[in-house]
């Protein structure tokens, strides 16, 4: 068995860096555009047994997103990306520190030498959902989170959208980026 085989998530390790990504989040009157860059480290893959019948493998990241304008950060995030082979399953799951956190799931298929990792999470679902604070839910509550990743050699970009309700209205808050490989 390959290591990519037992594992794709093993091709994520080791530090990355993006400067072309582009925030599009809700405002009270409209939207903002917020040009930012990002590092994320991704550690080693490791693995865990879950109930001795269950075989996760995983890699921790941590991810620092800044503004541009300002270089000011705007978005800090942990968490782990995991496989289960035995089922083919794809799994994210992570905290902001505005106290949401989610665990999404989804499928990694090889499309070329690219790798792509297509998960999502929906509030309320049993399985795969999103968790939120009382002050979240009640003021800018989370529904929804997609995320399409490709991983291609050194580069790895991705497209996500969290779906909130937020100043009276739903929103499509995006973000997308493209990272490289630091040497």
């Amino acid at each position: 068995m390959t290591d990519e085989t037992r594992c794709p998530l093993s091709g994520l390790t080791g530090d990355w860096r993006g400067d072309r990504g582009m925030d599009i989040a809700p405002e009270p009157d409209g939207s903002e555009n917020s040009p930012y860059y990002e590092t994320v480290t991704f550690s080693d893959l490791d693995d865990v047994t879950n109930a001795e019948s269950q075989t996760l493998y995983f890699v921790h990241y941590h991810l620092v997103v800044m503004r541009k304008s300002n270089d000011e950060i705007f978005h800090n995030q942990t968490g782990y990306w995991m496989w289960d082979a035995a089922d083919g399953t794809v799994m994210h799951s992570f905290m902001i520190p505005r106290s949401v956190g989610l665990i999404a799931a989804g499928a990694c298929v090889r499309i070329g030498d690219d790798l792509v990792f297509d998960v999502s999470a929906t509030l309320g679902d049993e399985d795969w959902g999103v968790v939120q604070s009382p002050f979240m839910r009640d003021n800018a509550s989370t529904r929804e989170f997609r995320q399409k990743m490709t991983l291609s050699g050194d580069t790895l970009s991705y497209a996500q959208t969290t779906l909130v309700d937020i100043y009276g209205k739903t929103f499509d808050h995006t973000d997308e980026n493209t990272l490289t490989r630091l040497a």
